[in-house]
């Protein structure tokens, strides 16, 4: 099983808290990337970026050699790269798109959720597997688009989008942005989304404005504010050290108010 970590994006508190949670539950990872190259991960598309259409990709669910294009089918697409063999965060981005996207209410036939996997080694099976274990009966619901691509394939997706994953040798993972990416129809990126913070009112919006063909403004960079275990120097990032904080004295005043009414009712029921 490959560890891979992941960066997310600020928005959604909950989204975040999830994340955190659920890196510091798998532990300090043992990784050799260094803080420049964690510095390189990240979602930057450049002006007018647009996904190839012509890309050549195949589909996991029946093994057929299809193209992006294909995929979306003139739909607003909401795309997700993800390591079809992780076990940490890709699993929750991809649980959490599904809800989002039952929740906002729009048939299957409005849209195109297209997963892409960013580990080449994987293949259609993995796909698979990772599609029934994280969404189960929800697959029918929400209809995802597990794609495999090629080394080749990949390296053009991601230059085109502005998407920048670094593979670390040393724990076979990958340091990826938690990022998704909403494409119109003609596969210009539209937004970029964190898939940890989704709401399905806010995807509606943005899908609906997708399939219009408008396009919003984009952030420079979609990058690395809430990574919890800084693996290039063995600590919590500053950040993640102050939610720590946070949630520790709130766990404190909540045990505390607790026993402060338990004492009150014990002593009423005294009287």
């Amino acid at each position: 099983m490959r560890f891979v970590r992941h960066l997310s994006s600020p928005a959604g508190g909950s989204g975040a808290a999830l994340a955190l949670a659920l890196i510091l539950a798998a532990g300090p990872a043992c990784a050799r990337l260094v803080q420049a190259d964690l510095a390189r991960v990240a979602v930057a598309p450049p002006p007018g970026a647009r996904a190839p259409l012509d890309l050549p990709v195949t589909d996991a669910r029946t093994g057929q050699a299809i193209t992006l294009g294909r995929a979306l089918a003139g739909r607003p697409a909401l795309l997700l790269p993800v390591d079809y063999t992780c076990g940490n965060v890709c699993d929750p981005m991809v649980s959490m798109s599904a809800d989002a996207l039952a929740s906002t209410g729009l048939a299957p036939e409005d849209y195109a959720w297209v997963l892409v996997g960013i580990d080449p080694r994987d293949d259609a099976a993995a796909a698979r597997r990772m599609l029934a274990e994280t969404l189960g009966e929800r697959i029918a619901s929400v209809r995802p688009e597990a794609l495999i691509v090629s080394d080749a394939a990949l390296a053009r997706l991601t230059a085109s989008l502005g998407y920048t994953a670094v593979y670390d040798a040393g724990t076979d993972s990958f340091a990826h942005p938690a990022a998704a990416l909403l494409l119109a129809g003609d596969g210009r990126v539209a937004r970029i989304l964190s898939p940890l913070a989704l709401t399905g009112r806010d995807l509606r919006l943005a899908l609906t404005e997708a399939g219009e063909g408008r396009v919003g403004g984009l952030a420079d960079r979609f990058a690395l504010l809430c990574y919890g275990y800084d693996a290039a120097r063995g600590v919590y990032t500053p950040l993640v050290q102050r939610i720590l904080t946070v949630a520790g004295i709130g766990t404190i005043l909540a045990i505390g108010l607790l026993v402060l009414g338990l004492t009150r009712l014990t002593r009423g029921r005294a009287a």
